[in-house]
């Protein structure tokens, strides 16, 4: 049986007015009797309180301190921890179903465990299971994977469904120089590695309530929309006009939503990145964009490339490289269709590492691409090092080119480096054909933008390449016009 605090603190009370009875009652028989018997009681409820002060009070498990009692009997075994990471979310708009998901989630964990393990409530959120001394950490690890897919199973709460975010850790005891508490401390804290802190602030116009609560069902909705079938595919065609032809498309995903329709990529990828999600639902971008590019060679159109971004959580897996050769062999496409892209921040992060994996799928014939070129702070040296085959110079600088000075500058700047390095110079975001022609007439012949086409679905995507026509109406450029810019320049 569980004990609230409140009737933790009413047993306390209670004793201490049963022992002032014991110790102020008539010294007659029956007086001593009642005494005793007060004295009886108060020993009882001494030692509930006891056990209630060892057991905590919305799940009713041992606390810590019974289980650090046995890691220490024991002195070696390996020790589990299990972290509900949506408490803390789900409590800031609704307490009472964070309590609920966590009776729920405790109560699963229960049924699943023999009798012999030693599970104990060690953490708001976070419980921990000693598996003794006869356990072996591979078969623990085995169990705690277990118990992680069994427990993140959806939980219905009314008309909810709810997907819970469950982490498991483990350690071994003895560890050189560290105590049982303190084992039991650095655990619990590799659950939650934050990558940076952020301090909220009341206000008194955001409903910080409700935005917990909508970011909640966001990340809940986000992490069904692959099975759900709720992420597409959009193609935005890459124009190079030194060739007057369509060279490829950037892969782009799009989240429709069921309710709240089509979800900005701004919006739900910082969310995808903090849930962990940005490889599963990098890899699936990966995957839907190969597939489309395979379609691409079957319909005749073989000289296309489709470009994929690639996160810096994808960037830090070992096996990166090893993962696209694989997918690339799944839907039979040859390595010179694929081009990665990386924002430059992200290249950049770690040199080492970005030059084992481009060299690994430049070998394999990837062609790699930075994004958002001139936002960050790349040298030359480490452009030369990297061996880039293609820097896209960010939408911030091509916006108005034909009017600021100032991006005019940067613009031809970038457009001299990449000739210099031997790397191709695309602008995206073209959006005015006045952007275009100004960089047109500045050695820039690679391009992406609305100005063209906006991002397409593969079908039209398809047609827009297809389109010769219509792509040399775009290119074309009125020598009239041409001349009137020219004159106007060198009269200003």
């Amino acid at each position: 049986m569980a004990y609230s605090i409140a009737q933790h603190c009413r047993v306390s009370r209670l004793i201490r007015h049963l022992q002032i009875l014991a110790g102020t009652s008539p010294t007659i028989s029956r007086g001593e009797r009642l005494a005793q018997s007060v004295a009886t009681i108060a020993e009882r409820l001494k030692a509930v309180e006891h056990r209630t002060s060892h057991r905590h009070a919305i799940t009713g498990l041992p606390t810590r301190e019974p289980l650090i009692e046995r890691v220490m009997a024991d002195g070696r075994g390996v020790l589990g921890v299990i972290g509900f990471m949506d408490f803390d979310r789900l409590c800031a708009f609704d307490p009472a179903l964070g309590e609920r998901l966590l009776l729920t989630i405790v109560d699963r964990l229960t049924r699943m465990l023999p009798e012999e393990r030693l599970i104990a409530h060690v953490d708001r959120a976070s419980v921990a299971i000693w598996f003794g001394p006869d356990v072996v950490e591979e078969a623990a690890q085995t169990e705690l994977d277990v118990l992680r897919y069994a427990l993140g199973d959806v939980v219905i709460d009314g008309d909810r469904e709810i997907l819970p975010e469950i982490r498991v850790r483990q350690a071994r005891m003895p560890a050189d120089g560290v105590n049982a508490q303190a084992m039991l401390s650095r655990t619990l804290a590799s659950l939650t590695v934050q990558p940076s802190a952020v301090v909220a602030v009341a206000s008194p116009v955001l409903d910080l309530a409700a935005l917990a609560s909508e970011r909640y069902a966001l990340e809940q909705d986000l992490r069904q929309a692959i099975a759900r079938g709720e992420l597409e595919m959009r193609y935005q065609p890459l124009i190079d006009a030194g060739e007057g032809r369509v060279s490829g498309a950037e892969s782009l995903i799009r989240w429709f939503h069921p309710t709240l329709g089509q979800v900005s990529p701004s919006r739900f990828v910082p969310v995808m990145e903090a849930m962990g999600l940005a490889h599963e639902i990098g890899m699936w971008t990966l995957n839907a964009a190969a597939r489309e590019a395979r379609s691409w060679q079957a319909q005749g159109l073989d000289a296309l490339r489709v470009a994929v971004n690639v996160s810096g959580h994808q960037l830090d897996r070992d096996d990166m490289a090893a993962l696209v050769a694989r997918t690339l062999a799944r839907h039979s496409l040859g390595a010179a269709a694929l081009e990665i892209e990386l924002t430059e921040s992200v290249a950049m992060s770690d040199g080492t590492r970005a030059t084992q994996l481009f060299d690994a799928l430049r070998a394999a014939g990837v062609r790699i691409a930075i994004d958002d070129f001139g936002t960050g702070y790349s040298s030359f040296s480490t452009l030369r090092t990297l061996a880039f085959d293609k820097i896209k110079i960010d939408r911030e600088f091509v916006t108005n080119v034909d009017t600021l000075r100032d991006s005019q500058a940067i613009c031809q700047s970038i457009v001299a480096l990449g000739r210099g390095l031997g790397i191709r110079v695309l602008a995206e975001g073209v959006e005015r054909r006045a952007e275009y022609e100004w960089l047109l007439r500045h050695g820039c012949t690679h391009f992406q933008g609305y100005y063209f086409s906006p991002p397409l679905k593969g079908a039209e995507f398809v047609a827009f390449a297809r389109d010769s026509a219509g792509l040399a109406k775009l290119l074309a450029i009125d020598p009239y016009a041409m001349r009137d810019r020219i004159t106007e320049r060198l009269t200003a």
